[in-house]
């Protein structure tokens, strides 16, 4: 047992060989070691169970109409990381994306697999949609498959040296069907603009998104539409890493470029009606709701909807650009023949760090400040104490509307959103989340992400006030440095040996068979850390494993290596 030991702590002190405490090597441990648990063998036969058992009395009268009716092609029968194990024992797409991260520190073998399966012709629809989760794989995930693969193709390349490519091309080409059947499906207007229902955010909304609207039309989402154009970049990434050793995909890598840039256009062009998703006034991206009889409305709440738009960010290295030549020549045709639509995005022209180009929805620049400088506006309300910034995160709604509620009217019928920091008072939307003020960790580790990114093309003198109003002034990489010791607090012992997780005093706190072992909750409550909802070991939680390794492996002079 002491030689099975040793050889652990060989093995998890190779995984984060830099200098953190004792404390956090715990916390980090007991992730990985969590994630392993919620791995379970997974069987479901949607064709059979549909059917039902040819040895039992046949099911009722319309069952074979019932739930996953149109999924009789999907038959699971592998061992998948779950949830959580003991609360969500089967399988949900986006949460499984981000289990593959910090799965991939300790056994890209594993990660791999994860998002292998999930595009494979046993789960993936002939359509091209991956399946949601077991209760109903029609609904929507966000699209982060492409972001995931490519993050764990990396790790890997970290950890051996080399990338696994087969895996990369394999998966991407699936996806290829996927991307397709969100454009199919979900781009209502053929305008660039996406719907795509509660997108994982359950209750965020005024009212239920995947439902038919009380006021009749249909809503252009900014968080939907950023995801797509977040999946863009990803698959254009993932097509540039290929096209180095075969020149076919350079042509994929212009199309997913030219999708972007439209995207982009879309999302932040202001019209005439001032009824396009970023609000110029605010400072802010918002949804619009149109009525069925043409009349366009933003819905004014401010949200993580309207934080989204900054995960689609990606840079351009110059010595990329060289390996593919036919792309960098479209890339530079485009900018020199369509001005009109290069003018939202940040920013193609103009090199930064490093000589570095930018793709981004939300519009900065390194040497001045200017009017309309998205980026910047954008980070004064995430950074805001009073509004996005918790102690322990970000919020998934500003503090603001605790005074301020949002209120929308329709068919007499009175809809509000309230700043709910921790469970949902209400029963809508299934009342077993909340997504009106907690701190989630994939929409944080997600934002971390993209302020390192930024931070990548912007460089060191790129600074904003963190917290907003406090005359303390960062750069992008501090920011997202202060973020990820904000999520990291949440499980550290205070001043007074209690964790903030466990919220007031209470037998975690205080028993010596308790206090050590960490629970880590599906999300956490926006003003206290306390841990709410699935609680024994959510997986995408295990994001703070990878947090803490990143802290540990970069100081302020690695920043640039960071993205």
């Amino acid at each position: 047992m002491q030689q099975r030991q040793q050889e652990a702590d060989a093995f998890y002190q190779a995984v984060t060989p830099f200098d953190i405490s004792a404390e956090e090597r715990s916390i980090q441990r007991q992730a990985f070691a969590g994630l392993m648990w919620v791995k379970q063998f997974y069987a479901y036969d949607v064709s059979r169970w549909l059917k039902g058992d040819p040895t039992m009395p046949p099911p009722p009268m319309g069952h074979q109409q019932g739930r996953n009716s149109e999924w009789q092609h999907l038959d699971a029968n592998d061992i998948i990381s779950m949830p959580d194990k003991w609360e969500y024992p089967w399988f949900a797409a986006w949460d499984t994306a981000f289990h593959c991260i910090p799965i991939a520190a300790i056994d890209p073998d594993f990660a791999k697999v994860q998002l292998d399966i999930m595009t494979r012709e046993w789960y993936m629809h002939p359509n091209g949609q991956i399946p949601a989760y077991e209760w109903a794989f029609g609904d929507v995930n966000p699209p982060v498959h492409a972001w995931a693969t490519w993050r764990v193709y990396k790790i890997e390349e970290k950890l051996r040296g080399k990338g696994d490519r087969l895996f990369l091309e394999r998966v991407f080409q699936k996806l290829l069907l996927n991307f397709t059947w969100w454009v199919n499906r979900k781009d209502a207007g053929g305008n660039n603009v996406f719907e795509g229902g509660f997108l994982g955010l359950d209750n965020i909304g005024v009212f239920d998104r995947s439902a038919p609207l009380p006021t009749g039309g249909y809503m252009e989402q900014s968080d939907s539409t950023s995801w797509m154009a977040m999946y863009c970049l990803n698959m254009l990434t993932i097509a540039l890493e290929l096209a180095k050793e075969n020149m076919v995909y350079e042509d994929m890598a212009t199309k997913f470029f030219e999708h972007f840039i439209y995207i982009a256009d879309a999302m932040n062009h202001i019209g005439p009606d001032r009824t396009q998703l970023w609000d110029e006034e605010d400072g802010f991206f918002y949804d619009v709701l149109h009525f069925s009889n043409g009349d366009r409305q933003r819905l004014k709440i401010r949200s993580m909807v309207g934080l989204i738009p900054l995960f689609a960010v990606m840079t351009l290295e110059p010595d990329l650009l060289e390996q593919v030549p036919g792309f960098k020549a479209r890339l530079e045709w485009f900018i020199q023949n369509r001005p009109e639509l290069k003018k939202n995005v940040a920013c193609m022209e103009a090199q930064g760090l490093g000589a570095r180009r930018l793709l981004a929805l939300c519009y900065a620049t390194r040497d001045h400040v200017e009017p309309h400088d998205k980026l910047r506006r954008i980070l004064t309300k995430l950074l805001d104490e009073s509004e996005f910034l918790s102690p322990y995160g970000v919020r998934a709604l500003s503090r603001y509307h605790a005074e301020h509620p949002y209120h929308f009217k329709a068919n007499g019928q009175d809809f509000y959103v309230h700043y709910e920091p921790a469970e949902s008072t209400s029963r809508l939307f299934g009342g077993n989340s909340n997504w009106r003020g907690p701190v989630w960790f994939p929409v944080n580790y997600l934002l971390i992400e993209s302020l390192q990114k930024f931070h990548h093309y912007l460089g060191d003198d790129f600074r904003v006030e963190c917290p907003t109003g406090s005359g303390n002034w960062m750069n992008l990489w501090e920011v997202a440095s202060e973020l990820s010791r904000r999520l990291t607090t949440i499980f550290l012992p205070d001043d007074k040996g209690d964790r903030p997780l466990y919220g007031g005093p209470g037998p975690f706190q205080s028993d010596p068979h308790w206090r050590n072992h960490i629970l880590f909750y599906e999300y956490f409550h926006g003003d206290n850390g306390a841990g709410i909802g699935a609680s024994h070991q959510t997986g995408w939680t295990a994001l703070v494993a990878k947090l803490i390794q990143q802290q540990g492996r970069y100081s302020p002079s690695h920043a640039t290596e960071g993205h």
